[in-house]
Order: C-alpha cells, then sequence, then structure tokens
C-alpha cells in the first residue's frame, strides 16, 4: 500500500494525516521545550534522599515565580523534607515548596521562586500511533529525550477509540522519570506527565537467585493534560492553568 493511499484510509479514522515535521522543525520543537522540563530532588531528616522530573505550568516573570507539576508519589510518605528544583541551563539548584497535593490524584504542584520558566503549552487529546518526546531525569541524572508513540487511550469496556486521553506510550523510562513531560512530537504540546511504568523481573545469568525489575516497553504509564487541568482547578489554582 502506498502512503498516500495508507494516510486517506487513516484519515478516514483520525481526521486525516499530518505531514511529519522536517529535522530541521523537530529540533526546533525539542528545543523549545527542554528548558519547561525541570529536575527535582527531596530530602529528609536521616539522608533520605528522592528523585523526580516536573513541568513547568506556569511562570510570572515579574516575581520570578514558577509553578511545577509533578507526580504526588515523589513526596510520600508525607512528611517534613526539602524540595529543590534543577533547570536546564542552569547551575546550581533552587529551594521550592509545595503548592497543592491531590488526594485521589498522582499528582502534585511545586512552587519555586527565583526561576522564572518557559511554561509549557496542553494538548488534550491524542491519537494511538502519535510520536511522543518524553523528556525527563531517569535516575535522577542526565536530562535525556526518548521518542516513542502513544501506545493506549482512556476508554471504556464498551469503545475501541482511535483518539481520545492518553494513557499509555511506549517510550521506555525509569526511576526518576517521573513527572516527566510527555510531548506531541508534532507541536510540542505537554499531553501528559510520566505516571509511572510496569517492570518485569529478569534473573542475572551469574546470579540466578538475584532478580532485577527491568522496564517494560510500551507500559509507561501517563496522567493526561485533560486530569492535569481537572486538578488544578479542583484545587483553587484557576489563575495558572494555561490558556
Amino acid at each position: 500500500m502506498s502512503w498516500a493511499v495508507l494516510c486517506l484510509a487513516l484519515g478516514l479514522l483520525i481526521s486525516g494525516c499530518a505531514s511529519a515535521p522536517s529535522d530541521g522543525e523537530r529540533g526546533e520543537i525539542i528545543r523549545r521545550i527542554l528548558p519547561s522540563t525541570v529536575q527535582l530532588r527531596a530530602e529528609r531528616q536521616g539522608g533520605a534522599r528522592r528523585a523526580a522530573s516536573g513541568v513547568v505550568l506556569a511562570s510570572d516573570p515579574a516575581s520570578g515565580r514558577s509553578w511545577i507539576i509533578t507526580t504526588r508519589h515523589f513526596l510520600d510518605p508525607p512528611g517534613a523534607q526539602e524540595v529543590y528544583v534543577s533547570s536546564p541551563g542552569r547551575k546550581g539548584r533552587t529551594k521550592a515548596v509545595v503548592a497543592a497535593v491531590s488526594p485521589d490524584l498522582d499528582l502534585a504542584v511545586i512552587e519555586v521562586d527565583g526561576l522564572s520558566l518557559p511554561p509549557v503549552r496542553f494538548k488534550e487529546v491524542a491519537r494511538l500511533g502519535d510520536e511522543v518526546w518524553v523528556v525527563a531525569f531517569p535516575w535522577g541524572r542526565r536530562l535525556t529525550v526518548v521518542s516513542g508513540v502513544v501506545s493506549q487511550l482512556v476508554s471504556r469496556e464498551d469503545e475501541v477509540p482511535v483518539e481520545g486521553t492518553v494513557r499509555m506510550v511506549d517510550a521506555s523510562v525509569s526511576y526518576g522519570a517521573s513527572g516527566g513531560g510527555v510531548f506531541d512530537a508534532e507541536s510540542g504540546a505537554l499531553i501528559g506527565i510520566v505516571e509511572g511504568y510496569r517492570t518485569a523481573n529478569v534473573s542475572l545469568p551469574e546470579a540466578p537467585s538475584r532478580v532485577v525489575p527491568v522496564p517494560v516497553p510500551g507500559e509507561t504509564t501517563v496522567i493526561a493534560a485533560r486530569t492535569i487541568l481537572r486538578f488544578l482547578t479542583a484545587s483553587g489554582l484557576e489563575a495558572i492553568v494555561p490558556r
């Protein structure tokens, strides 16, 4: 089947085929979204530390304040802790505070003063097979961009949607990537953040009794943009909701 025929067939299902961005456009989109991803660290008394990623929701250049969405489990268990934010292209880290935590969703908002960072744009609707980039700090270390596709949508048992709210992507992630942005590769808009990933226990040949959890491709779960926006509204943070 030719590409033109394939696009026409898919168009009947998912409202047409968009042309893929050129290499220059892809590079420009990536450069635009990287500054909106941050690294998060939490430190507790006794030396306990945790790492995660986050995405900038909004910023106020006048006050030098930014608001960041991440996963709630990064802050668990609840208790006294110091939260710090690091951003691409900037040295050091900045102390932050927790602005809101969802009681039932795996979401939290971090507020930081002294960092005015570029916020993301949201995209609430995704299609199966859409190309995405996951931008995060796996293992709490280097900023990493991983490509993938939308592999599953939210649906009811009696539905088989090809367009809707993203639930999974096939890009592999690891510890520290939770809260990282899942971006539409065509527009650079945020379709969700990484919630978690399923792992399979793999035995080591040299030590069969020891197993290592390995991320399963295609099983990276996502908290969709639509869910994030509902959480912000329910938390009384309408003022920072992207318009």
